[in-house]
């Protein structure tokens, strides 16, 4: 396969609540593909999507998926049977990190801080949030993104609903300890950790409207931490990513408490893409454009021949303009 010969399609859309999220990244990378002159065949995902890559010709498959069906290996799988090359993580990473109850018991193992918490499954409702827990507390579903059903319960009478809303998401809740202070995401690629991402959201919580809405959400990149604590945060970035065994980019959500320690709160295999997205963000103060990003994503998910080649064959044509 000839780096001229490839045909990309970019998968997104796709049936999950994150789906006009996923289309706005989609359609970024395509954008993107194709100033750098690749030929690039946009796909919106349904159950027909393996009729579409035969139909279409596609020879590797950029996913620009979020949620499940999507970010959760099962896509991953259909290519892997396909023997078709995709960009990002494999099945067992996109499984692991898409589910933030086992995402939690790998991490601890590794010896990385979560904040305390439990997995309730089966519609479970207790009375009260578990004494151990205390108040306030996150309530989120197991299996989706975009802070997407998430509650913070800070009093009582909250509890029921916030677990009832989670589980309109999925048959697992996840409830974690709230954590006061920063929230900083650090993005990483293979071995590179790129600086992170200060979200300082209104109200202090960076739901969906804080994170796509008009609200006046502010990022500062990079952000501003102390030597210990970015060493930290690099350390803890690097080990979660190789303990789910991802690959391509990937991105790490932190909580730091005001105390100074940090908490991962998830990790995301399939990071947004859009213009507002954090990843490109960080990307930007490595030195990497949008559009390096995205090549570069591409490159990984190829054969090291096809990648080496294309690299070859962009050094020459760069000389001669």
């Amino acid at each position: 396969m000839k780096t001229k010969s490839l045909r990309v399609g970019v998968l997104m859309g796709g049936s999950s609540a994150e789906r006009e999220i996923s289309l706005k990244t989609g359609r970024s990378i395509c954008e993107a593909l194709r100033r750098r002159g690749y030929t690039v065949v946009p796909i919106e995902v349904d159950a027909s999507l393996p009729h579409q890559i035969r139909v279409k010709k596609i020879t590797v498959a950029f996913l620009a998926l979020h949620g499940p069906g999507g970010e959760d290996g099962t896509v991953q799988g259909m290519l892997e049977v396909m023997k078709m090359p995709y960009t990002g993580s494999g099945v067992s990473a996109s499984a692991v990190g898409m589910d933030k109850g086992l995402t939690r018991v790998v991490l601890q193992a590794a010896g990385v801080s979560v904040p305390p918490g439990m997995t309730l499954s089966a519609r479970m409702i207790p009375a009260r949030s578990q004494a151990s827990l205390g108040l306030p507390v996150v309530v989120k579903p197991c299996a989706q993104g975009s802070t997407i059903g998430v509650s913070i319960v800070r009093k009582l009478s909250q509890w029921k609903g916030a677990l009832q809303e989670a589980y309109r998401y999925g048959e697992q809740a996840v409830v974690e300890k709230y954590i006061p202070g920063r929230e900083v995401a650090v993005g990483v690629f293979g071995n590179q950790v790129f600086p992170g991402v200060e979200v300082i959201a209104p109200g202090g919580f960076y739901d969906f409207t804080a994170k796509y809405g008009k609200a006046s959400t502010r990022y500062v990149c990079p952000a501003p931490l102390s030597p210990k604590l970015e060493c930290a945060l690099r350390e803890q970035s690097l080990r979660a990513y190789q303990a789910l065994g991802c690959r391509g980019a990937a991105r790490v959500d932190f909580r730091i408490h005001t105390n100074g320690r940090p908490y991962i709160l998830e990790l995301n295999t399939i990071p947004g893409m859009t213009e507002r997205s954090l990843l490109p963000m960080a990307a930007a103060q490595a030195g990497l454009t949008y559009d390096d990003l995205v090549e570069r994503m591409l490159r990984d998910a190829l054969p090291k021949k096809v990648a080496s080649s294309g690299k070859k064959a962009r050094s020459k044509g760069d000389k001669g303009t």
